[in-house]
């Protein structure tokens, strides 16, 4: 019964971006994505998108390989008054490195159980 309340369960922060850290938020996650798609051949896909979770905003960036599992990379921001820097660009650059590895391994292991002749040794 206490399911069907509103009051049960864990109480939540509403948390909502301001403008600028939406947008600052949005340009930090495309620099991911632009840095990731710099590591990888075309054929690999790469999206980000911000969300409103049950925690606050959540981003994300996710890479598609050919063949195998998508990854993806997942963030909730921290939020300080004024601050405009949600993701430290330090930060973007390993994220993007780790995307495009995990990527390249999940075609790797697709490949492995896939039974295919190499075309050359």
């Amino acid at each position: 019964m206490n399911g069907n309340t509103p009051y049960a369960g864990p109480n939540t922060p509403d948390v909502t971006l301001s403008s600028a850290q939406h947008r600052a938020l949005r340009e930090s996650l495309s620099r991911i994505a632009s840095r990731t798609r710099e590591f990888l051949p075309d054929e690999y896909t790469v999206g980000s998108e911000v969300n409103q979770g049950s925690n606050g905003p959540q981003a994300t960036v996710a890479v598609r390989p050919p063949v195998g599992n998508p990854v993806s990379a997942g963030f909730t921001p921290d939020f300080d008054e004024g601050d405009t820097e949600l993701i430290p660009p330090s930060e973007r650059d390993e994220v993007a490195r780790g995307l495009a590895a995990s990527a390249a391994l999940q075609v790797k292991a697709a490949l492995a159980n896939a039974d295919i002749d190499p075309p050359a040794r």
